[in-house]
């Protein structure tokens, strides 16, 4: 799937902003507003671009506790059964298969260590969960989005 220097600009200026007005945007790239919109039609049929979202301050939720967990699973669990019994818990904000010891890494925000607690109550709760390993995280050094 190649892209040209126009659709990288483009996608970079949708990273920053996906609600950046085409206009806007064709002024950056140096295209019309129609323009902009085509490439980023395409984009998106080509599957480069697979959607839109608001990034959420977890902060301003009062999510202020940071995680990560390891699971670890018994059997051969299945990436899809680790992410489906996982999906329905929203302080699960990524969860990735990991090489190791640990089946899956799980990153978690919530309120405070009691909300964590609850949290990994119900993530010990799925039939194939075996043991979990949390690491709180004290401060971001470098977040990259």
């Amino acid at each position: 799937m190649h892209t040209d220097q126009t659709d990288e600009q483009i996608i970079g200026c949708l990273l920053r902003d996906a609600r950046a007005p085409y206009a806007e945007i064709g002024e950056q790239v140096g295209l019309s507003a129609p323009a902009v919109k085509r490439r980023v039609d395409r984009l998106r049929e080509r599957g480069l671009i697979t959607g839109f979202t608001a990034l959420v301050d977890p902060a301003a939720l009062g999510w202020t506790t940071e995680a990560f967990v390891e699971l670890y699973c018994t059997g051969r669990t299945s990436p899809d059964a680790i992410r489906t019994a996982m999906d329905s818990t929203p302080e699960i904000i990524a969860a990735y298969t990991v090489t190791g010891e640990a089946d899956a890494l799980l990153h978690l925000r919530t309120r405070d260590t009691a909300h964590l607690e609850a949290v990994l109550e119900r993530v010990r709760m799925a039939p194939f969960v075996q043991q979990t390993k949390s690491v709180l995280v004290l401060s971001r050094l470098i977040d990259r989005r």
